[in-house]
């Protein structure tokens, strides 16, 4: 979205300075999950070509055991404390059955299955750490420094954590709002894209609030604290952020709601199956190996592989074409959701005013290029930007600017230059046109106001030329998006945005969009976000900027925009639409839906070749080595199944594809 915080600030007052650089993101190999991920995974691939090569087994056999060691300590002990919870584990599950593979002689499969476990987790301990690091970042909005001014009129620098209610601070242009307050003297055009997610800057004056973090374009305002830093805006989105991923319920992968019963049901399974015959008088190796036959062949290694390829699949096909999903259980997810909420501004909307109109003044003898050219002689050296979206058209047709002189620039009311032999004003029609000036200056600025644009009046020599049309583009293929979020759901997505209501209405018209909720502060969204949630609903946000974030967080699965979206937003979301095509979110979910489709297909062959072998083992004499092959091949088949969705058609059916 537009913003201004990129822009250089005042030369005569510097930029408020930090007390400390802003906190760095973890480092990779900083989390001990990924040290031994990477650990266990290198040892496997030293041992490896060794084990195929046919060298001395003590070499592969050291290798493949401290593999073992490195990947399974960690979820072996999280299984062991589990279980003394009385509860069993996956993951405990999966460690007995790679120790047991090994005990029959199949060490590469044991191993394999371990760095698999390894490195899910610690790709799930990175996803955590990267969210914490860009919460902490956040709380670099807000200035370190704010200027206090005394009592008897002078003004200290101080810690803006230390100011009180009731303080009077000085906001010069450039720098950031200390604390949430009332302007109680000066004007100015405040960048609060931030919070509200409005593309342009907003004119404060006299009465007006002003929320900590946001910045002041132009004019010195003074603001009066109306409350304690710890409770302003941006500290209560940290706050919801915190909360809504401290809350939302942990997502399981279909396969993993079994989990516990086939857990425990194998275990006993494991141990009747050794245990019977030696009671009905069996020698021990033989009961032995048809225990171990049994936990070979009754293994989960097909269930699991059920359902990773296809999501993995999906996901990196997805990943291909410019949406990035950050797990597979976020993948699993997206194909669940049955409502869907969708940001305004760099969501819908391309995020960054542009001229849409230029309606020359019927009589004023001024053609629209004249108009253009003069407009956008006088707004070169503005930093508004409305003015930077007027000179943006004129260079776009071409036309040569000529230079102008005598600048200057009133917040809220526009800029004045001298351009050749003429004065030339533009501005807002409250300022320049506050007495009227005839049905047809005011007629045009109606009409635009009315379709939703922003009207920037255009007077020559003191006399109205023209008015321009600015508004924020919205993006070529939001209607069709949610045209087809539509049918996805059954239900048009909902508008929660920022900004005001007559805009948010006009642009939801465009798209299709009846549900509208305007003027909404990052807390209201989430509570709209929870209240269809209550109602059941798996809600999708889509979204781009830091007052998105705490929705982002709280929704079953959040969506941000990668191209103009704040660090907060794409750490808090759970896919990234890197390359801002807004049409690729439906085409994701479709392809969530078809990778869960197979998940089933997978789940139902691994049970038929499970049960196979199970009845073959119990029924007859399973051959061990006939079990392996019919288990690792079982595993191979839904694996291969899986990689389908890897195919450049598969995503070309889930962008173009029904709403299945």
């Amino acid at each position: 979205m537009s913003s201004v915080l990129n822009q250089r600030p005042s030369p005569t007052h510097p930029p408020q300075a930090r007390s400390a650089p802003p906190p760095r993101r973890t480092r990779l190999f900083a989390l001990p999950e990924a040290r031994w991920a990477a650990a266990a995974l290198a040892l496997f691939l030293l041992a490896l070509p060794l084990y195929l090569q046919g060298a001395p087994a003590w070499l592969w056999g050291t290798l493949f055991a401290a593999a073992y060691l490195a990947g399974g300590w960690e979820p072996g002990w999280e299984g062991l404390k589990a279980l003394g919870d009385r509860t069993l584990d996956v993951d405990l599950l999966m460690v007995v059955a790679a120790l047991g593979a090994a005990a029959i002689g199949q060490v590469l499969d044991g191993a394999l299955l371990i760095v698999i476990f390894a490195a899910s987790g610690a790709l799930e301990a990175i996803a955590t750490a990267r969210t914490a690091d860009s919460v902490r970042g956040l709380l670099d909005l807000a200035p370190a420094t704010a200027t206090r001014i005394l009592p008897d009129g002078t003004a200290e620098s101080v810690d803006a954590g230390r100011l009180d209610v009731g303080d009077l601070v000085l906001v010069r242009p450039g720098e950031r709002v200390g604390a949430d307050g009332l302007v109680v003297d000066g004007a100015g055009e405040v960048d609060q894209a931030t919070i509200t997610g409005e593309p342009l800057p907003v004119v404060k004056q006299v009465g007006d609030e002003v929320f900590a973090g946001t910045v002041n374009g132009t004019g010195a305002l003074h603001v009066r604290v109306g409350r304690n830093p710890s409770d302003s805006v941006v500290a209560r989105i940290v706050r919801m952020v915190e909360e809504a991923s401290r809350t939302k319920a942990p997502t399981q992968l279909f396969v993993e709601k079994i989990e516990q019963r086939y857990s425990v049901g194998m275990v006993l399974a494991t141990l009747a199956v050794f245990g019977v015959p030696l009671m009905c008088g069996s020698a021990l190796e033989p009961a032995l190996l048809r225990a171990m036959t049994f936990m070979i062949v009754a293994s989960p290694c097909a269930v699991v592989l059920s359902t990773m390829p296809p999501l993995l699949s999906a996901l990196a096909n997805a990943g291909r074409h410019g949406v990035l999903a950050k797990s597979a259980v976020v993948m699993e997810r997206l194909g669940r959701i049955d409502a869907v909420a969708l940001d305004k501004t760099g969501t819908l909307t391309e995020g960054s005013p542009h001229v849409t109109d230029i309606r020359p003044v019927p009589g004023s003898g001024t053609d629209e290029e004249t108009l253009l050219r003069l407009a956008a002689a006088a707004e070169h050296r503005s930093e508004h930007p409305l003015g930077r979206a007027v000179v943006a058209a004129a260079r776009a047709r071409g036309l040569d600017l000529v230079g102008a002189a005598d600048f200057s620039s009133v917040p809220g009311q526009g800029v004045t230059a001298a351009v050749g032999d003429r004065t030339v004003r533009v501005g807002s029609p409250a300022r320049l046109l506050p007495g009227g000036d005839g049905a047809g200056t005011e007629g045009i600025v109606r009409e635009l106001e009315d379709a939703g644009r922003t009207a920037v009046v255009v007077v020559v020599d003191g006399t109205s030329a023209g008015v321009l049309g600015v508004t924020d583009r919205l993006r070529p293929d939001a209607a069709a998006t949610v045209a087809a979020l539509t049918g996805l759901t059954g239900t048009p997505p909902a508008l929660l945005t920022g900004d005001n209501a007559p805009a948010a209405a006009r642009l939801a018209a465009e798209v299709g969009v009846t549900d509208v909720r305007a003027g909404l502060l990052p807390e209201e969204k989430v509570a709209a976000v929870r209240e269809w949630e209550e109602q059941g609903r798996a809600v999708l946000v889509v979204g781009d900027g830091v007052n998105d974030a705490p929705a982002l967080a709280a929704a079953h699965t959040g969506v941000a925009m990668g191209r103009a979206g704040s660090d907060l937003a794409l750490e808090t979301a759970d896919a990234i639409v890197v390359r801002d095509e807004l049409g690729t979110v439906p085409a994701v979910v479709r392809l969530s839906r078809a990778a869960r489709r197979l998940v089933l297909q997978n789940l139902c062959i691994a049970g038929v070749c499970i049960a196979g072998l199970v009845v073959w083992d119990l029924a007859g004499t399973l051959p061990l080595p006939l079990g392996v092959a019919g288990h690792e091949g079982s595993t191979v088949l839904v694996g291969l199944n899986g990689l389908r969705l890897l195919t450049d058609g598969a995503w070309h059916r889930a962008r173009t594809g029904p709403a299945a």
